[in-house]
């Protein structure tokens, strides 16, 4: 006995096929509270013998359910609002908690697309345990727009999320490059300027769910560094080396300082991993050599 209902890459695809953003993360942390029950009970230890069982396979969407709203646009089509203004706040809003829906897709689509490469039963933890964040993510920022006179879908939102889910769609490696390690790392970047836009407007409970937010983004980009080197390890190759020819590859777009060190550091990311890549962009934005 698993103690699963059914196998998590199973579980994973569901999630992604769900549209319904309340609904999605619903599963999502229904999903996620299964899979550490049966942990906790001793139901799924390591080594896996039975991997086709507590694992599985699927075929993942190319692009997850989404409901009808928000309406995705080109990033450029994106309307810019102040954010003095409660327009401007609510709108700030709206994009994190577009962002945070992504997320909880993101992380239950590492699990379901890559099972043919086998991965320790940690790995499988992690990615979980991140997902079922994302949710409550998803669920307190759409609780904090709902106080405001809004909601999820309300809004135009950006079209561009999913791309670096698409381009790494068949490379693991590229994968935690991109979407933990410098899409999150980027979270940690501008999370504490937001927290002091909402504590300026005097919105308490959307700072604490920021606060929360920013002390959990940690621990996901610290995953992806983990098992970035995990894999780098297992196949001889330099993680640095290897992280940025990933990024110059799958990456669209700058990495634009300034860098929050501290709490990048805190989630295994060094300088020397990010500041170069920065240094390149600038570097070829100004139309000189490499």
């Amino acid at each position: 006995m698993t103690g699963l209902s059914r196998p998590l890459a199973e579980m994973a695809d569901a999630v992604l096929r769900t549209a319904d953003g309340r609904e999605k993360t619903a599963l999502a942390r229904k999903h996620a509270a299964e899979w550490f029950a049966a942990r906790q009970a001793g139901a799924i230890i390591a080594p896996l013998t039975n991997r086709d069982q507590i694992i599985g396979a699927a075929t993942p969407p190319d692009f997850p359910a989404r409901p009808d709203r928000p309406e995705l646009k080109d990033p450029r089509d994106v309307p810019r609002r102040r954010p003095g203004s409660r327009e401007g706040q609510i709108a700030l809003l709206h994009a994190v908690a577009h962002i945070e829906l992504n997320a909880v897709d993101l992380h239950w689509d590492i699990i379901a697309r890559f099972t043919d490469t086998p991965m320790p039963l940690g790995y499988y933890d992690d990615w979980v345990n991140a997902a079922d964040e994302e949710a409550k993510h998803f669920n307190l920022v759409s609780d904090c727009l709902e106080a405001l006179g809004s909601h999820y879908g309300a809004l135009a939102a950006h079209a561009g999320m999913w791309r670096a889910a698409e381009d790494t769609a068949g490379d693991l490696l590229g994968r935690l490059a991109v979407v933990p390690m410098v899409l999150e790392a980027r979270g940690l970047d501008v999370t504490p300027g937001m927290i002091e836009v909402f504590r300026n407007a005097k919105l308490d409970d959307t700072v604490a769910a920021l606060k929360v937010i920013y002390a959990e983004e940690v621990g996901h980009v610290a995953y992806g560094s983990k098992w970035f080197h995990f894999l780098c390890g297992r196949h001889e190759l330099d993680p640095k080396e290897t992280f940025h020819g990933l990024v110059r590859t799958y990456f669209r777009g700058a990495l634009k300082p300034p860098f929050n060190e501290e709490k990048r550091a805190e989630a295994g990311l060094p300088p020397d991993f990010y500041w170069p890549l920065a240094e390149r962009t600038a570097t070829q934005s100004r139309g000189t050599p490499d």
